[in-house]
């Protein structure tokens, strides 16, 4: 919006936040800035604050540095020589949707080539040259329906970088119309679509789904009513597995058994197998999600459900 802008200077800012440090009022610092004069000029003076609280006021603790669109890639090297973690957000799933959203900036050059960079860097640099020994984790966000775009466009996005780029967590931000902005009139995006899209997008990173594998409806989206695992359960897996037998990726793909789930059922059964539905939930596993999709000893627990609960 068309508002005055205030700026702090790099030793102002830093200052502030280590007297709120040294005051244990805060433990660490997300360090973002507007863009000043252009992303370069931006970005050195983030850079300029980091090291500041590293280098003058000897802070040890976490630093969440942004990259600003069309840094270099020199740049971002000294940013992750300072932080424990680098983003860049780029808030659409691909140029097309960006260019709706603004025209100041290039999906691929200004937004994608950064967390490129920063791949890159984690790959062929030694990690004693960054903080504490190891190069910082990466992510990025994305603006969910302001300019139509679909969960389709976004997952697929969001598997490329988790798969390509490693990125540590894609983020969704359910778009929220603000007055006097170009998109006052648009439509608030769901907070539910918000939450489908996270489940999913752990799935893609953590559960061995792949995008082709989840449940779209007629626009591209993801179906409300049903979180995506359950979904897909519902449809492919016909036979319950063993939960005895079964290995870690089929633990994975069964509702209501997680990556702690999954580990504490492989390392119980090592000692005792599962007798029954409350052998699950005392390894902190809903049962009312899993027995349908279980056998228990060659049998299904479905009916120990009344005797369970």
């Amino acid at each position: 919006r068309d508002y005055r802008r205030v700026t702090f200077a790099p030793f102002e800012f830093a200052k502030l936040f280590n007297d709120l440090y040294r005051s244990r009022i805060v433990d660490g610092i997300f360090l973002s800035s507007g863009i000043i004069n252009g992303g370069i000029y931006s970005q050195d003076k983030l850079i300029d604050t980091a090291e500041i609280l590293r280098n003058k006021f000897h802070f040890p603790g976490y630093i969440h540095l942004k990259i600003m669109p069309g840094a270099e890639k020199d740049q971002i090297e000294q940013a992750m020589r300072l932080a424990n973690r680098v983003s860049i957000n780029l808030e659409a799933p691909n140029n097309d949707r960006l260019q709706r959203l603004t025209s100041h900036k290039t999906f691929d050059g200004e937004l994608l080539q950064p967390l490129k960079w920063i791949h890159e860097i984690r790959q062929t640099k030694p990690g004693h040259l960054a903080w504490n020994g190891h190069w910082p984790s990466s992510t990025t966000q994305f603006v969910v329906g302001a300019v139509d775009d679909t969960d389709l466009e976004l997952l697929t996005t969001s598997q490329y970088l988790y798969q390509q780029l490693n990125l540590k967590r894609v983020y969704f931000s359910a778009f929220t119309p603000i007055i006097d902005t170009p998109f006052e009139n648009s439509p608030a995006t769901s907070p539910l679509r918000e939450r489908r899209l996270y489940e999913a997008s752990f799935l893609l990173r953590d559960y061995g789904f792949l995008v082709e594998e989840l449940f779209y409806d007629s626009n591209a989206n993801l179906p409300l009513n049903i979180d995506p695992k359950s979904l897909w359960a519902q449809k492919y897996i016909i036979e319950p597995i063993e939960i005895n037998r079964a290995d870690k990726m089929e633990l994975l793909r069964v509702p209501g058994i997680g990556i702690k789930g999954a580990a504490q059922i492989i390392s119980t059964r090592r000692i005792n197998p599962i007798r029954e539905l409350s052998d699950l939930r005392s390894l902190g596993i809903n049962p009312k999600r899993t027995a349908p999709y279980i056998l228990i000893n060659g049998k299904h627990p479905i009916r120990q459900l009344a005797f369970s609960f």
